[in-house]
């Protein structure tokens, strides 16, 4: 990256004052690089460029049009707020340096960052709460609904409003599913996504029922808010729709105590993009937080941060987008051997031994296919062996046991993986004419993007087992039978 002048800018579009009550509001809003000085205005929103500082821009657009001159004293009164308590104003005004010129994009200050010891006060507490699996998450998401609560009296103000901007949406204006409808929902109809998504809203109500706890244990809390109990003062689904949001920005960094590990900070997510393929981190240092950026930047050209190594699944509930350049995407595979089989316990020692469990999750990652099928293949043959001298060798041997069993094997991986493909309402060719059309719905689109990279493996895993069967020697043999084959889903 040349080591000339740098500066941040924000786009963003319909800014409008956060009010007490709990309220979504619509806006697009990115940080980006630049080293010109110069005005560009479009239909949907403005870019403010200062040279040769770092400069954060969250100034709303003011578009006026015929007959609308009666509300230039509605639109000055809000022009004159966002002047006051942009997060711009607000971060320089408590300790957010200049950017300087290098590598480093910006540092915020830790008193401008959000974690769970300053929301609750106290270290130990904020480590006990964490280590009794109470969620960081519900802690910043109830402190946050509860300062929202205070509107323009709390510090945070500046911030909450940009991220009721926000409402959890992630670099393609698209909600967490977790926020879908049914029938948006039903667009992700055959993905394992959709079972991952109800475990993930069962787990969010139980925080919300635990709200209360957090309250009543957390001092800080109960003695700013003595009076107002979570669970009263916050209905489910204002809770759900607060931690959605920390959810999409919230920041894992490393190397510091448990009580600071999630961490909400001023211009890192949602105003950074995410991409599966950098390697820029945002991270703790001394008292505040750096981004270093791992690439040259062209001027204009959005800053992206590495989201760390996670599946398109995740990507999607966590952030509501797909990055179909991810590296670590992947699917599961879910074998077992059978409870029923009169020789389950020899087969599961067998199994334990060489690492492998009774009921075993599969990885497939993109590109590796292959490899993920040929690790299988050990797996499922020992669901099939009744001879105990054949059960000890199987599992680290690298070829059939017999010709029958090898063909019984790789049928029924291949009906696994037709099944799993008929389950989907689409096909890759289907999919691809959807995403071929610039008007559809975003969240169809992200839905569909990640239904075909799945299916895209799948297919893949597919073709690796024909082609494992069409290298039998003998296509004459018929299957083993297998009254106690091992269980695939």
């Amino acid at each position: 990256m040349e080591a000339a002048s740098c500066s941040l800018q924000v786009y963003q579009v319909s800014l409008s004052p956060i009010r007490s009550s709990p309220r979504l509001l619509t806006s697009f809003s990115r940080i980006s690089f630049s080293s010109n000085y110069k005005f560009n205005l479009n239909s949907s929103f403005r870019v403010i460029r200062l040279k040769k500082h770092c400069s954060i821009s969250s100034r709303s657009d003011i578009f006026v049009t015929q007959g609308a001159s009666k509300e230039n004293g509605k639109r000055i009164e809000e022009d004159a707020e966002e002047r006051e308590f942009d997060l711009k104003s607000w971060m320089h005004s408590n300790g957010l340096p200049p950017c300087k010129a290098g590598d480093t994009a910006f540092s915020v200050p830790n008193s401008l960052v959000v974690t769970l010891e300053k929301v609750l006060g106290n270290e130990i507490v904020a480590e006990l709460l964490a280590s009794n699996k109470l969620s960081e998450l519900a802690c910043l998401a109830l402190y946050l609904m509860y300062e929202k609560k205070q509107g323009k009296k709390s510090f945070w103000y500046p911030y909450i409003r940009e991220l009721d901007r926000q409402r959890g949406r992630g670099q393609l204006a698209v909600e967490s599913p977790l926020l879908w409808s049914k029938s948006e929902l039903s667009y992700l109809s055959g993905s394992p996504v959709l079972a991952e998504i109800m475990v993930r809203d069962e787990g969010i109500k139980k925080e919300y029922d635990e709200l209360d706890t957090v309250w009543f244990m957390a001092g800080s809390l109960f003695q700013q808010y003595p009076y107002d109990i979570p669970t009263e003062a916050f209905p489910f689904e204002i809770f759900k729709q607060a931690f959605v949001a920390v959810q999409s920005c919230v920041v894992h960094l490393q190397g510091v105590s448990l009580a600071r590990r999630f961490a909400l900070v001023p211009l890192g997510p949602p105003l950074l993009a995410y991409k599966s393929t950098c390697r820029a981190m945002l991270t703790a240092v001394d008292d505040a937080v750096h981004l270093v950026v791992d690439r040259p930047y062209k001027d204009g050209e959005p800053i992206v941060v590495w989201c760390g190594p996670q599946p398109n699944s995740k990507l999607l509930i966590n952030y509501g987008f797909v990055d179909e350049d991810n590296p670590y995407d992947r699917i599961v595979v879910e074998a077992a051997l059978s409870t029923e089989d009169p020789q389950y316990q020899e087969k599961r020692m067998v199994a334990q031994r060489n690492g492998k469990l009774s009921q075993q999750s599969f990885h497939v990652h993109v590109g590796k296919e292959k490899e993920a099928v040929a690790d299988m293949l050990p797996y499922l043959r020992l669901g099939y062996l009744s001879d105990p001298a054949e059960m000890q060798s199987v599992i680290t041997s690298q070829g059939p046991v017999s010709p029958c069993v090898e063909r019984a094997v790789l049928d029924q991986l291949l009906d696994y993986f037709k099944e799993r493909l008929s389950g989907y309402s689409t096909t890759l060719m289907e999919d691809d004419a959807l995403l071929a059309d610039q008007n559809l719905n975003p969240k169809k689109r992200v839905a569909t993007q990640l239904v075909r990279l799945e299916k895209k493996i799948l297919q893949a895993c597919l073709q690796a087992t024909v082609d494992l069967i069409n290298l039998l020697p003998d296509h004459s043999v018929s299957p083993c039978p297998a009254p106690y084959a091992p269980s695939l889903k």
